[in-house]
């Protein structure tokens, strides 16, 4: 499995750059650097609520994710402070709601909410490709584990190109529901730039109830749009089913491609999209009930002791004219391959 998951194919062949993966002596955080430059970090303190990834930047320098709420950037939206980076978590596990936690939830209510914390980091290897693996504990507010997580990222790039591959297996350390819910699963928050342009006005409110509202047409850095596997484009990816989807548009004038890529093997697979014009990008399995309209549900039980494992592929490209289908399905297929 390990073989395969390092065969990773890049576009017109370009040379593979060295990865270094950095573990601070100081900080909960571990830096990956791809050619000699930050690509991302994997930040894992409590205070989070989740690991993640954070800052995604591209081969060429640009930032891909949002900056709120660890650094914000002039103009950028200020909802859903939950939303930091790259991250995988649930709405609805157990009766927990680990998807929305955050530091704007207010103490009395934490009871309601659940945490993953990171307690081992097995792996980080440096090399053509690189590798992080830890360990983490999925819990409640008295730290009582739910589930055990074991999560192992791969990365790797070209000139023009990043990888992050993620497997994640979920162990559970009691009978263990993930009931059918909106908010999951593997996602992304992106920059303010690869936000879908809009003329309507939005209303975003916070987890304190603060609400912000942008008037349509007044914000003029937006420029993204959706593309997924079966041809939808823009907001009306949301809800539908594909193998794969990107999100594209131009940050600093140069063109950036995000892609997720769904694993044949998942749960549900092809996934549905939770994919937003206001910059969230989720693919979410374990949605089917409200992406259905209420025609089906899915639910996902796992008893003490029995397993999961999800797989999937990111892809960051900064090609000129972006990363185009045939390419993202090569990438695609490459992946599907693997166990």
């Amino acid at each position: 499995m390990i073989t395969a998951m390092l065969c990773i194919v890049t576009v017109n062949a370009q040379k593979m750059q060295p990865v270094k993966i950095i573990q601070s002596a100081t900080e909960k955080k571990i830096d990956v650097q791809i050619g000699g430059k930050l690509f991302t970090s994997f930040l894992y303190p409590d205070s989070l609520e989740k690991p993640v990834l954070y800052p995604v930047v591209s081969a060429n320098g640009n930032t891909v994710t949002r900056g709120f709420p660890l650094n914000s950037q002039p103009g950028d939206p200020t909802d859903h402070p939950h939303h930091i980076g790259i991250w995988l978590n649930f709405e609805n596990v157990n009766g927990l709601d680990f998807w929305n936690n955050s530091y704007a939830i207010p103490a009395a209510k934490k009871v309601k909410y659940g945490w993953i914390k990171t307690d081992k980091i097995i792996e980080t290897t440096s090399g053509n490709t690189g590798v992080l693996a830890y360990h983490a504990n999925w819990v409640n507010i008295n730290n009582k584990t739910l589930a055990q997580e074991n999560t192992r990222f791969i990365f790797s790039g070209t000139a023009q190109q990043r990888i992050i591959d993620r497997i994640t297996t979920i162990t559970a350390d009691t009978t263990l529901l993930f009931t059918d819910a909106k908010d999951g699963f593997i996602a992304i928050r992106v920059a303010h730039a690869l936000q879908i342009p809009t003329n309507k006005d939005q209303k975003f409110t916070d987890d304190k109830g603060n609400v912000t509202i942008v008037k349509g047409g007044t914000d003029k850095i937006p420029n993204g749009n959706y593309l997924s596997s079966e041809g939808k484009i823009g907001d009306s990816v949301w809800s539908t089913r594909a193998g794969w989807c990107k999100i594209f548009g131009k940050i600093n004038n140069d063109m950036v491609s995000v892609v997720i890529i769904d694993h044949p093997k998942n749960q549900n697979y092809p996934t549905y999209w939770h994919a937003r014009g206001y910059g969230l990008f989720a693919a979410n399995p374990l949605g089917q009930k409200i992406f259905s309209n209420g025609a089906t549900t899915k639910n996902l039980q796992l008893h003490n002791g029995e397993s999961v494992t999800f797989r999937y592929r990111i892809v960051i490209d900064n090609s000129k004219k972006g990363i185009n289908a045939d390419a993202i399905n090569k990438l695609a297929e490459k992946f599907g391959r693997v166990e």
